[in-house]
């Protein structure tokens, strides 16, 4: 691997590794236990393979309890079984299938060599069909005018940290046209089901990444957050969603931001801890990288008892329109359980310019947009056709000519006043928690691309408000799966953190975890269903 992706294993990250071993998550005697997690599955290959999250498949592969293969065939028997829940885009199996049978050849002592390397040497794993390139495979971004783009000459920088701690690549999941929505559904590759009820939405972007975890196909998969496309498939589906700081993951070489630094790489997973380590793995700069926020120790967070924390309670909704009292509730069940464990959790306002932010994020988004097509157009000799774009899109498309290099600029002056008032908020308090949703996961159609715009602008409105205000300001924030409704479909609760201080969202989110724990909370998982 090339080091112009920045993909050799950098050393500041082997120290974590040691760390990681020191606190007994890399121990040849054995893992944490995680035992009880759900139900087998008596019929598919490894029955207890959804009781394991990602660390502890590698564990099994690396002393032999089960081989490479063993657990990529795993995953996709149950990608198949579930196949209704329409989570994958495209599929690279033969090459997964290839990296699996070599690793299943290593022997003891080979295992053991690797994974001081790569701790997650074997661990089925895919990649959003969004931002990313994968050498030798394409891109589709879910629109139809990408559907035959060339093969990717390279691994993307996150992509190519991914292969080097060893995780096996095997598909890519869906994400609607150009992750523009907050739900996954597209014309390309159709609806992406909710595992907790297959009438919702998994959320978005991010939602085939969602519902592949949700499902129990994979313990963790790759994702990325524009406006909340990690946190609200999270709540959407129970599962944990950090967005890091901007710029702490690579989004290189061939972009070094997204969305004028809007979006945001990592993951959706069903552990905290699993998510601490992709973020050790995969953390820092690239070349080309001129703003990286300073990395704190994700793995010792894991371990590491929080001080007393100050929490700002962040109740309202920035529109000013009201927010589901089962969200509600879900926000203040976390605030309560902040307060059992020591917190202190208290009413709090964030001041900001909501037009003006709104508009550059709108600004934003479409030139965004804009850019990626006109250069496929480029590579292609022709113009984009109407009938290739969803019509909320193909609106943006056309509006998006339309922005002055002038308003670009004062998008960009919107975001950094909005980052100057956050920053302002926590240097009163530690955290900020808030609903990520003002409304539960919609029914599939609601957050369509494909509809009229003023249908889909109310619902817009509901699902991205509380989240896209920290991707504007560049703060990370996570979606922690705390609330169940009374018909058991999953609702999360959004914590940010001050610039840079991601470990010590996962150091609460770990103690979150033990005091309420989510692992064991799993939708009916019916195959061929």
């Amino acid at each position: 691997m090339s080091d112009e992706t920045g993909s050799r294993f950098d050393p500041r990250r082997r120290e974590l590794l040691k760390a990681g071993a020191g606190l007994g998550l890399l121990a040849l005697g054995g893992g944490v236990s995680l035992a009880g997690a759900a139900n087998a599955s008596p019929r598919l290959p490894l029955p207890e393979y959804e009781q394991w999250d990602a660390l502890e498949i590698a564990r099994r592969i690396r002393v032999g309890d089960i081989t490479a293969s063993e657990a990529l065939e795993a995953s996709l028997a149950r990608a198949e079984a579930r196949r209704a829940i329409n989570a994958f885009a495209l599929t690279h199996h033969e090459m997964a299938r290839e990296e699996a049978q070599r690793l299943s050849g290593l022997g003891q002592a080979e295992r053991e060599r690797l994974a001081e390397q790569a701790p997650l040497a074997g661990v089925p794993f895919a990649l959003k069909d969004l931002g990313v390139a994968l050498e030798g495979t394409r891109t589709t971004s879910g629109c139809a005018f990408f559907r035959d783009a060339e093969p990717a000459e390279r691994d993307s920088t996150l992509v190519a940290r991914y292969r080097a701690a060893g995780l096996n690549i095997f598909a890519k999941t869906t994400t609607p046209e150009f992750g523009q929505t907050a739900t996954t559904e597209s014309r390309l590759y159709g609806d992406t089901r909710n595992p907790w009820d297959l009438s919702l939405s998994s959320g978005g972007s991010s939602g085939g990444a969602s519902a592949a975890v949700a499902a129990g196909i994979l313990p963790v998969a790759h994702a990325s957050d524009g406006g909340g496309s990690i946190r609200i498939p999270a709540s959407a589906c129970g599962l944990f969603g950090l967005k890091p700081s901007r710029g702490r993951v690579p989004m290189g070489p061939e972009h070094l931001e997204g969305w004028m630094g809007l979006a945001s790489h990592h993951v959706i997973s069903r552990t905290v801890r699993d998510s601490a380590w992709l973020l050790a793995l995969t953390q820092g700069a690239e070349p080309g990288s001129r703003s990286v926020p300073p990395t704190d120790d994700p793995l010792a967070a894991l371990e590491r008892e929080p001080r007393r924390l100050r929490i700002a309670f962040l109740e309202q909704n920035p529109f000013g329109q009201p927010v589901h009292p089962d969200c509600q509730a879900a926000a203040r069940r976390a605030a309560e359980l902040c307060e059992a464990l020591g917190h202190r959790v208290e009413p709090a306002t964030l001041a900001l310019p909501i037009e003006r932010i709104f508009s550059g994020m709108g600004v934003a988004t479409g030139t965004g947009l804009l850019y990626s097509v006109r250069q496929r157009e480029k590579a292609l000799g022709r113009q984009a056709r109407e009938a290739e774009f969803e019509p909320i899109n193909w609106r943006t498309l056309q509006h998006a000519g339309d922005f002055s290099a002038v308003q670009v600029f004062e998008a960009r002056a919107a975001f950094d006043e909005a980052g100057r008032q956050v920053d302002l908020l926590l240097g009163e308090y530690d955290m900020i928690l808030s609903p990520v949703t003002a409304a539960p996961a919609p029914p599939l159609g609601a957050l369509s691309l494909d509809q009229p715009y003023d249908d889909y602008v109310a619902a817009a409105m509901q699902a991205s408000a509380f989240t896209s205000i920290f991707n504007m300001s560049g703060h990370p924030a996570m979606s922690v799966p705390l609330y169940w409704r009374e018909n058991g479909q999953p609702i999360g609760t959004q914590f940010v953190g001050r610039y840079a201080e991601e470990a010590r969202l996962i150091g609460l989110a770990a103690r979150l975890e033990e005091a309420a724990p989510w692992r064991q909370r799993w939708p009916e998982l019916v195959e061929n269903a």
